[in-house]
């Protein structure tokens, strides 16, 4: 039975059909640069977010910049974005509004795969990265502001319209899992909990009952990473 769910996973992922399923233990695999291969996500998402945190385990070796997850609106093609503009930097949108900090390379219990964890506050405009479990020093922008609701989310690539306008050239090529998204933030205790899989409420994104589509070249593999 196991085998033949996967099949039909993998199945959908060469047909782009919206499916909706538990993917613990899987991963999105990205096999090569792409203008056009990109997973499109679900999230439970109809009022605009003061508050929010996503959380995401990738295992990446390019040395160019690429788009990990991308949020885009009408109004903002970039109102949250995670994106890698380089080794040793991690980059935060909200609100076409960036932060860029400073991070640890090859700090994974497993070579090239990072746990992160990006959180954002309107009433303060503090945001938070951490790392595989660490956390950065906290930064600042968009204080006042709220992400829009009913946006295209896109995982692969960056949206310069919703759902579209990618590059190639910061598109991302390497593996995908454990997608969480909140519209709360995360204590220390809470952020070491979803790194090790823990269920936590007030998901408007959940890896165990994820709604998506793929585009394109992007297949659904078992996860190569020590059961955790």
């Amino acid at each position: 039975m196991e085998k033949l769910q996967l099949w039909l996973l993998v199945l959908a992922g060469f047909s782009g059909a919206v499916t909706q399923t538990d993917l613990h233990g899987k991963v999105f695999v990205f096999p090569k640069a792409s203008g056009t291969a990109h997973v499109i996500l679900k999230p439970r998402l109809e009022q605009p977010l003061r508050n929010v945190t996503v959380c995401l385990r990738f295992g990446c070796d390019l040395t160019r910049a690429y788009s990990l997850f991308c949020y885009a609106t009408k109004a903002k093609d970039n109102d949250i974005l995670l994106f890698k503009p380089k080794p040793g930097e991690l980059s935060l949108y909200i609100g076409g509004e960036l932060v860029t900090f400073k991070v640890p390379e090859r700090t994974g219990t497993s070579a090239g795969w990072v746990h992160i964890c990006a959180s954002w506050e309107s009433a303060t405009g503090i945001a938070e990265l951490w790392v595989n479990g660490s956390p950065l020093p906290r930064k600042g922008l968009k204080k006042g502001y709220s992400v829009g609701a009913k946006g295209v989310l896109v995982l692969g690539q960056e949206q310069d319209t919703p759902g579209g306008g990618f590059d190639v050239n910061q598109s991302f090529v390497g593996e995908i899992t454990d997608v969480y998204m909140w519209d709360t933030l995360l204590s220390p205790d809470k952020v070491s909990l979803v790194m090790n899989n823990g269920v936590l409420p007030h998901l408007i994104l959940d890896w165990t009952t994820l709604s998506y589509e793929t585009k394109d070249y992007v297949v659904i593999k078992p996860s190569l990473l020590p059961v955790y």
